[in-house]
């Protein structure tokens, strides 16, 4: 039954040795801007609000340096999108800021600005989810929720004590939801399921800078003219130094406008071939798309005179400006004002849930890129039957529903948060560029056309960057800082351990050094079935067989070989040493590195086969390619056994010294793992654990192996 439900929800199991697998789960430019792009889009819709919020405060109309507001964040957008058009064509395979920062900083520098990346991506989902929430509920009356939520004081509108706020909540957190389902069944799938909800959100919002900007050219004397006044007055007011600082300010809080362009840079990965020039398709209808949407809203904010409600703080001013400018239409009887307003605020808070699409698609790309170089558990690379990365979905999903919990779904606290973490990356990315072009000057004849526009975006993200977290350090930047620093220490600690791991198994390689080098230096051990088991070259059936299941070859195997011969003395007559070649995310980026792979585990299997020959005893091998371990260890075991009855399956297990809680995150159990689905499939395994202590490497439970080790 389980199954069933698995398969409605998620989807069937997908080929990975299908070329049409891989095409059918990338994106062309259009889709990839519907998926990824939706995330900057969408960010018209709070970043704008933002900005212009701070020139308009009560008692306060600065609303003439609305105009410097538009310029800058148009310009902005095209800056930054055209410096990451650059990282696109220098790290074509994708890995966004934290493959930039990595390769051209330092691994230190990298894990920064991956744990920034991270801590982002879920409070993409968390602000997006929320902003679209506050969308439509401002469609739905508050008198709906009874006496209690129209006779609430405007400070506790948004709190837990609003019943509003409580039926929002329980909807985003049902929206993340489904956006996990969604993407736990496929990339491709999520983005065609919500493209009717972005192109109505182009459409709506299309109509509106057209009306809102075009239908007041002709009062633009009118409008200039008290522009200016507006503008003589401010300054009058704040001086020029407080004008300029007050643009700044407003130009900075804005900066949750540009929070989505990195995501175009990140998800190369899942782009259509050639992947670099889609990507470079993508990014450039996201910088003309967000430029013209953001730098407009904000413009029309100006010339229809849109002030935010001071008396209800959770109105979004896109609504007003809506209500504003289309409220009023009416063709005959049918007002037709009503329902533009409804559908561009409904295309709007979906584009908002949409724009949580990019969080889902690229946060588990960033984790499984920094789980591949051991910053985070190994497991986080994994890929699940439909090859979505189901384990970073899942943790992303819980994670931004945490936030949304804890922040009562407040988006302006969430924008403070999400975009600090941003503009940390955008930083990294924007000086790990600059260094390369100013190393490599003699290399790159054209490098005085590309460094200017690094140096310009990175003096414009640290200006963002720092005036966004001395501002509202307070208002929940304080809390982003902390669960950044917190992620990164994390981080150090899982990549210490690793390390030590890796250290210790590798002075296997010193202990049992590998006789395949130069084997007429190397005595045979000392093993006592060794003479009988050459009797012959080739495998008899009627005789017990072991079934070693190996990884890549080195000293474990060739202990693990060892350890069972010594174990059962003259029992093995035979040994076939099995494999599997694991599809992560670090291998799934076309059917060639596939075939790379499969190539790789055959070659070690190779050298199994050898070194058993090199002991004289007969032995073969097998290896299956797919995604999980235990599934195609259990295929292996079933055609095998059939082969040879008297057959054992025997795999190593690593066991820690000190069992912790977070051993048992950082390492799976896979032997134990196949030993319970061999088991129900009633082939017999047994399981040798190889104890490991950090400080002293490896020892497996088994007398001494040789008499040289024991001289």
């Amino acid at each position: 039954m389980w199954k069933k439900i698995r398969a409605f929800l998620f989807g069937a199991p997908r080929d990975v040795h299908s070329e049409k697998t891989f095409h059918t789960i990338s994106l062309v430019a259009m889709l990839a801007w519907v998926g990824l792009g939706a995330d900057g889009l969408s960010s018209s819709s709070y970043g704008p609000d933002a900005a212009f919020r701070e020139i308009m405060t009560p008692g306060h109309d600065y609303s003439s340096l609305a105009v410097f507001l538009a310029l800058g964040t148009a310009l902005t957008v095209f800056i930054i999108s055209y410096a990451y058009t650059r990282i696109i064509e220098h790290f074509p395979s994708g890995g966004g800021g934290y493959v930039v920062a990595t390769k051209l900083l330092g691994p230190r520098f990298g894990v920064v600005s991956g744990s920034a990346l991270l801590v982002d991506y879920i409070l993409t989902i968390t602000t997006s989810i929320a902003a679209g929430g506050e969308a439509i509920f401002y469609l739905v009356p508050r008198a709906w929720f009874g006496h209690a939520a129209t006779a609430l004081s405007p400070d506790d509108i948004g709190t837990w004590l609003d019943p509003v706020q409580r039926a929002k909540v329980a909807i985003e957190i049902g929206a993340i939801g489904v956006l996990m389902i969604l993407n736990i069944r496929g990339v491709k799938e999520s983005v065609a399921a919500i493209t009717p909800v972005f192109a109505a959100f182009v459409l709506t919002h299309a109509v509106l800078l057209v009306i809102a900007i075009g239908g007041h050219l002709g009062d633009f004397g009118t409008v200039s003219q008290e522009t200016v006044r507006n503008l003589h007055s401010t300054a009058g007011t704040l001086g020029a130094f407080g004008a300029l600082a007050l643009t700044v300010r407003a130009y900075s809080l804005g900066g949750g406008t540009y929070t989505g362009i990195e995501a175009v840079s990140n998800g190369v990965p899942i782009m259509r071939e050639p992947k670099a020039r889609t990507a470079k398709r993508t990014m450039v209808l996201m910088a003309v798309s967000l430029s013209i949407t953001a730098g407009g809203i904000i413009l029309a904010y100006l010339l229809v005179h849109v002030a935010p409600d001071f008396d209800d703080p959770t109105k979004p001013m896109n609504a007003i400006l809506l209500d504003k400018v289309a409220g009023a239409w009416r063709f005959g009887g049918w007002n037709a004002g009503y329902w533009f307003v409804l559908v561009a605020l409904a295309s709007e808070a979906g584009l908002l849930f949409i724009a949580a699409q990019a969080g889902f698609v690229d946060g588990p790309r960033v984790m499984a890129n920094m789980a591949i170089d051991s910053w985070l558990p190994h497991r986080f690379a994994a890929l699940s039957e439909r090859l979505s990365m189901q384990n970073g979905v899942m943790l992303m999903g819980c994670t931004s529903m945490a936030a949304l919990v804890y922040t009562h779904g407040n988006v302006e606290k969430l924008v403070v948060m999400y975009s600090i973490n941003v503009f940390v990356t955008f930083s990294l990315s924007n000086l790990g560029m600059t260094k390369f072009w100013i190393q490599h000057r003699k290399e790159h004849a054209d490098w005085f056309r590309h460094l200017p526009v690094h140096i310009i975006g990175l003096a414009l993200c640290l200006t963002i960057l720092v005036v966004t977290s001395v501002v509202k350090f307070a208002v929940g930047g304080w809390l982003t800082i902390v669960v950044t620093g917190l992620l990164v220490i994390v981080c150090f600690w899982i990549k210490r351990h690793y390390n030590r791991v890796v250290t210790a198994i590798r002075r296997l390689d010193v202990e049992l050094a590998d006789p395949l080098l130069e084997a007429s230096t190397f005595p045979k051990p000392s093993v006592a079935n060794l003479e009988e088991a050459a009797a012959g070259s080739r495998i008899d059936r009627r005789h017990p067989v072991a079934m070693l299941f190996v990884g890549g070859y080195g000293g474990l195997g060739r202990h693990a070989l060892l350890t069972l011969l010594r174990m059962f003395p003259g029992h093995f007559k035979g040994i076939v040493f099995c494999s599997v070649a694991v599809i992560d995310s670090g291998v799934f980026k076309g059917i060639d590195e596939v075939h790379a792979l499969e190539k790789r585990t055959q070659q070690a299997l190779d050298k199994y086969v050898e070194y058993a020959s090199w002991l004289g005893i007969p032995a073969e091998s097998t290896f299956s390619t797919g995604i999980e371990v235990a599934v195609e260890a259990e295929k292996i075991a079933t055609e095998l056994i059939q082969k040879y009855p008297r057959g054992l399956f025997v795999a190593g297990q690593l066991i820690f010294e000190e069992e912790t809680f977070f051993t048992r995150i950082l390492h799976n159990e896979t032997a134990f793992m196949i030993q319970r689905r061999l088991q129900h499939a009633g082939v017999p395994m047994i399981v040798l654990p190889v104890r490991l202590n950090l400080a002293e490497g490896p020892r497996i439970s088994a007398p001494s192996l040789t008499e040289e080790r024991t001289a």
